[in-house]
Protein backbone atom coordinates (compact mmCIF):
# COMPACT_ATOMS: atom_id res chain seq x y z
CA UNK A 1 0.00 0.00 0.00
CA UNK A 2 2.84 2.34 0.89
CA UNK A 3 4.52 1.61 -2.46
CA UNK A 4 1.34 2.51 -4.32
CA UNK A 5 1.15 5.81 -2.46
CA UNK A 6 4.75 6.68 -3.34
CA UNK A 7 4.19 5.71 -6.98
CA UNK A 8 1.18 8.04 -7.09
CA UNK A 9 3.24 10.87 -5.60
CA UNK A 10 6.00 10.24 -8.15
CA UNK A 11 3.52 10.38 -11.06
CA UNK A 12 2.02 13.53 -9.61
CA UNK A 13 5.47 15.14 -9.48
CA UNK A 14 6.16 14.09 -13.08
CA UNK A 15 2.82 15.45 -14.36
CA UNK A 16 3.37 18.66 -12.41
CA UNK A 17 6.84 19.14 -13.83
CA UNK A 18 5.44 18.77 -17.37
CA UNK A 19 2.94 21.58 -16.63
CA UNK A 20 5.49 23.79 -14.88
CA UNK A 21 7.13 26.46 -16.99
CA UNK A 22 10.91 26.63 -17.12
CA UNK A 23 12.08 30.16 -17.87
CA UNK A 24 8.89 31.39 -19.58
CA UNK A 25 8.95 34.70 -21.46
CA UNK A 26 8.63 37.53 -18.96
CA UNK A 27 5.13 38.66 -20.15
CA UNK A 28 3.77 35.10 -19.75
CA UNK A 29 5.35 34.74 -16.32
CA UNK A 30 3.95 38.12 -15.25
CA UNK A 31 0.47 37.21 -16.50
CA UNK A 32 0.57 33.91 -14.57
CA UNK A 33 1.71 35.74 -11.44
CA UNK A 34 -1.16 38.23 -11.73
CA UNK A 35 -3.65 35.40 -12.24
CA UNK A 36 -2.20 33.54 -9.27
CA UNK A 37 -2.32 36.59 -7.01
CA UNK A 38 -5.88 37.38 -8.15
CA UNK A 39 -7.03 34.62 -5.81
CA UNK A 40 -5.01 35.68 -2.76
CA UNK A 41 -7.24 35.66 0.31
CA UNK A 42 -6.26 39.12 1.53
CA UNK A 43 -7.22 40.74 -1.78
CA UNK A 44 -10.58 38.99 -1.71
CA UNK A 45 -11.25 40.00 1.90
CA UNK A 46 -10.34 43.63 1.19
CA UNK A 47 -12.57 43.59 -1.90
CA UNK A 48 -15.45 42.01 0.01
CA UNK A 49 -15.20 44.57 2.81
CA UNK A 50 -15.27 47.36 0.23
CA UNK A 51 -18.22 45.75 -1.57
CA UNK A 52 -20.08 45.48 1.73
CA UNK A 53 -19.33 49.09 2.71
CA UNK A 54 -20.18 50.64 -0.65
CA UNK A 55 -23.18 48.64 -1.82
CA UNK A 56 -26.88 48.14 -1.29
CA UNK A 57 -28.50 45.11 0.36
CA UNK A 58 -27.84 42.77 -2.59
CA UNK A 59 -24.15 43.68 -2.65
CA UNK A 60 -23.91 43.26 1.11
CA UNK A 61 -25.48 39.78 0.88
CA UNK A 62 -22.96 38.76 -1.80
CA UNK A 63 -20.04 40.15 0.24
CA UNK A 64 -21.11 38.53 3.52
CA UNK A 65 -21.93 35.16 1.96
CA UNK A 66 -18.68 35.02 0.00
CA UNK A 67 -16.65 36.13 3.04
CA UNK A 68 -18.27 33.46 5.21
CA UNK A 69 -17.63 30.68 2.68
CA UNK A 70 -14.06 31.69 1.78
CA UNK A 71 -13.12 32.63 5.35
CA UNK A 72 -14.19 29.31 6.85
CA UNK A 73 -12.64 27.51 3.89
CA UNK A 74 -9.26 29.19 4.50
CA UNK A 75 -9.28 28.02 8.11
CA UNK A 76 -10.17 24.42 7.21
CA UNK A 77 -7.64 24.26 4.34
CA UNK A 78 -4.93 25.44 6.74
CA UNK A 79 -5.83 22.64 9.14
CA UNK A 80 -5.70 20.07 6.32
CA UNK A 81 -2.33 21.43 5.19
CA UNK A 82 -0.89 21.00 8.68
CA UNK A 83 -2.33 17.50 8.82
CA UNK A 84 -0.60 16.41 5.57
CA UNK A 85 2.47 18.70 5.69
CA UNK A 86 3.41 18.07 2.06
CA UNK A 87 6.30 20.36 1.10
CA UNK A 88 5.85 22.67 -1.86
CA UNK A 89 7.65 21.87 -5.12
CA UNK A 90 11.11 23.33 -5.61
CA UNK A 91 10.88 26.74 -7.24
CA UNK A 92 11.92 30.36 -7.06
CA UNK A 93 8.61 32.18 -7.32
CA UNK A 94 6.12 32.68 -4.51
CA UNK A 95 8.43 33.23 -1.57
CA UNK A 96 5.59 34.79 0.44
CA UNK A 97 3.70 31.51 0.15
CA UNK A 98 6.77 29.38 0.78
CA UNK A 99 7.63 31.27 3.98
CA UNK A 100 4.16 31.87 5.45
CA UNK A 101 2.61 28.59 4.31
CA UNK A 102 5.26 25.98 3.47
CA UNK A 103 2.70 23.20 2.94
CA UNK A 104 1.40 22.36 -0.49
CA UNK A 105 -1.58 20.01 -0.08
CA UNK A 106 -4.27 21.07 -0.78
CA UNK A 107 -4.01 24.27 -2.78
CA UNK A 108 -5.84 27.00 -0.89
CA UNK A 109 -5.98 29.10 -4.05
CA UNK A 110 -7.65 26.30 -6.02
CA UNK A 111 -10.07 25.62 -3.17
CA UNK A 112 -10.93 29.33 -2.90
CA UNK A 113 -11.37 29.66 -6.67
CA UNK A 114 -13.73 26.67 -6.76
CA UNK A 115 -15.68 28.02 -3.79
CA UNK A 116 -16.03 31.37 -5.54
CA UNK A 117 -17.36 29.54 -8.61
CA UNK A 118 -20.02 27.84 -6.45
CA UNK A 119 -21.04 31.12 -4.79
CA UNK A 120 -21.10 32.83 -8.20
CA UNK A 121 -23.34 30.07 -9.54
CA UNK A 122 -25.90 31.00 -6.89
CA UNK A 123 -25.98 34.71 -7.75
CA UNK A 124 -24.74 35.39 -11.27
CA UNK A 125 -26.14 34.57 -14.73
CA UNK A 126 -24.70 31.47 -16.43
CA UNK A 127 -22.46 33.41 -18.81
CA UNK A 128 -20.82 35.27 -15.91
CA UNK A 129 -20.33 31.99 -14.05
CA UNK A 130 -18.51 30.63 -17.14
CA UNK A 131 -16.09 33.56 -16.95
CA UNK A 132 -15.48 32.78 -13.26
CA UNK A 133 -14.92 29.10 -14.15
CA UNK A 134 -12.27 30.03 -16.75
CA UNK A 135 -10.61 32.32 -14.19
CA UNK A 136 -10.61 29.50 -11.59
CA UNK A 137 -9.01 27.05 -14.03
CA UNK A 138 -6.34 29.63 -14.87
CA UNK A 139 -5.67 30.18 -11.16
CA UNK A 140 -5.16 26.44 -10.72
CA UNK A 141 -2.90 26.20 -13.75
CA UNK A 142 -0.85 29.21 -12.64
CA UNK A 143 -0.15 27.57 -9.29
CA UNK A 144 1.34 24.50 -11.01
CA UNK A 145 3.04 26.45 -13.82
CA UNK A 146 4.79 28.69 -11.27
CA UNK A 147 5.83 25.64 -9.21
CA UNK A 148 3.98 26.61 -6.05
CA UNK A 149 1.80 23.47 -6.09
CA UNK A 150 1.65 20.00 -7.51
CA UNK A 151 -1.17 19.04 -9.86
CA UNK A 152 -2.87 16.87 -7.20
CA UNK A 153 -2.83 19.82 -4.77
CA UNK A 154 -4.82 21.86 -7.27
CA UNK A 155 -7.21 19.09 -8.32
CA UNK A 156 -8.01 18.16 -4.73
CA UNK A 157 -8.28 21.87 -3.88
CA UNK A 158 -10.88 22.35 -6.61
CA UNK A 159 -12.92 19.37 -5.40
CA UNK A 160 -12.61 20.24 -1.73
CA UNK A 161 -13.42 23.92 -2.27
CA UNK A 162 -16.50 23.19 -4.37
CA UNK A 163 -17.93 20.65 -1.93
CA UNK A 164 -17.10 22.81 1.07
CA UNK A 165 -18.79 25.83 -0.52
CA UNK A 166 -21.96 23.85 -1.20
CA UNK A 167 -22.16 22.82 2.44
CA UNK A 168 -21.25 26.27 3.76
CA UNK A 169 -23.89 28.00 1.62
CA UNK A 170 -26.50 25.78 3.27
CA UNK A 171 -24.99 26.34 6.75
CA UNK A 172 -24.86 30.10 6.24
CA UNK A 173 -28.48 30.30 5.05
CA UNK A 174 -29.50 28.23 8.08
CA UNK A 175 -27.58 30.50 10.45
CA UNK A 176 -29.14 33.61 8.96
CA UNK A 177 -32.60 32.12 9.55
CA UNK A 178 -31.78 31.29 13.16
CA UNK A 179 -30.26 34.71 13.85
CA UNK A 180 -32.42 37.22 11.95
CA UNK A 181 -31.04 40.23 13.87
CA UNK A 182 -27.50 39.37 12.81
CA UNK A 183 -28.71 38.83 9.24
CA UNK A 184 -30.45 42.21 9.25
CA UNK A 185 -27.29 43.92 10.49
CA UNK A 186 -25.04 42.13 8.00
CA UNK A 187 -27.33 42.86 5.07
CA UNK A 188 -28.32 46.43 5.98
CA UNK A 189 -25.21 47.75 7.66
CA UNK A 190 -24.94 50.28 10.43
Amino acid sequence: MKDLFYKMLKRDEEASSRLALENPPRPIELLLQIISHSCDSWYWMIGLVLLWALSNRAGKEIAVTTAFVTGTLAFVVLLVKFLFRRPRPEGDWGQIYRVNDPHSFPSGHAARAAAIVIVAAHILPWWAVMIVVVWAILVGYSRVALKVHYLSDVLFGFLFGALFALVMLWVFAFLMQIFPKIARFLYQGF
